[in-house]
């Protein structure tokens, strides 16, 4: 039986200026968002209040079927090379302050999308130079070459989601591996200790508290010190149904329990996605950094 939807996870529409102005000009660059792609419930706060948006690289279709993921499954096209320069454009028509670069699985390039990625942080960089950017990417199935180039490209932050506990990965995502994805980012901080990484995990598909608290331990083993927990929401009735939903009251709890792990960041509620308040994240880091130096 298919549980209800409490009221706490009902949200408001935008349609502010600001909100259509983000719109229109993700349109006109012919850019793909995962807010979009992934049915996002904050749509109407960060396009309408924030201004910010989380681009989507590599086209729409993904080279994986995660039962949790609304974006398209298949063969992808071709990778557009001018696409780098058209999100750069983009992210200094909304005169950004920081942006987030995620992208599509792509196990059918030699480089798994890493070269996109690069070249899109170089872009901004170029173009935008003030403008910190994440990178959110797929596991590049391990591949220490291009895990290497995404940290050679510099990024503010370099996340890498491991989505659910160790028990429900290969249930919920399609060939990935809980270890392989704690490894992507253990490799990224052997090639730069000093760079911020950053997971996710989505609530409701089975797991129980200690498994939760547990691969918050693997990711401090791993050195990441930014978390973030949100509630996983059903996107149409072929995808995994959701098993509970997690009360703020619970939410508010991990992350205490997060924080006591020595996590430097943690968002945990239930409307969070991977790329919630990630603009207000850097800033602290950023605050945080200039406390330790004064």
């Amino acid at each position: 039986m298919e549980l209800e939807k409490p009221n706490w996870l009902r949200v408001k529409l935008s349609d502010s200026p600001e909100y259509r102005q983000v719109q229109r000009i993700i349109q006109e660059k012919k850019i793909h968002t995962v807010c979009q792609e992934a049915r996002c419930p904050n749509m109407a706060e960060c396009w309408g209040t924030h201004r910010t948006a989380s681009f989507m690289i590599l086209g729409d279709t993904c080279t994986r079927r995660c039962r949790f993921c609304n974006v398209k499954t298949g063969l992808p096209g071709p990778v557009d090379l001018q696409e780098p320069q058209r999100v750069a454009q983009a992210v200094k028509d909304l005169e950004l302050a920081h942006v987030v670069i995620t992208m599509v699985n792509r196990d059918d390039l030699d480089h798994g999308g890493s070269l996109q990625m690069a070249q899109t942080v170089e872009g901004i960089r170029k173009i935008l130079p003030e403008c910190t950017v994440e990178l959110l990417s797929s596991d590049m199935m391990g591949r220490r070459d291009n895990i290497a180039r995404m940290v050679e490209a510099k990024p503010a932050i370099l996340s890498h989601n491991i989505e659910t506990v160790q028990r429900l990965t290969p249930q919920v995502r399609s060939r990935s591996d809980y270890r392989r994805s704690l490894e992507f980012l253990k490799i990224v901080k052997e090639f730069d200790p000093a760079m911020k990484t950053k997971s996710s995990m989505m609530l409701g598909l089975g797991e129980e508290q200690d498994e939760i608290v547990q691969s918050m331990k693997d990711l401090r083993d791993q050195g990441v010190t930014i978390l973030n927990i949100g509630q996983y929401l059903q996107p149409s009735p072929t995808h995994l149904p959701v098993q509970k939903y997690w009360t703020p009251k619970e939410f508010w709890e991990l992350r205490s329990i997060a924080l006591e792990l020595d996590f430097e960041h943690v968002e945990s509620a239930p409307l969070v996605r991977s790329s919630y308040h990630a603009a207000q994240q850097v800033e602290e880091m950023a605050s945080k950094i200039v406390k330790k130096i004064s």
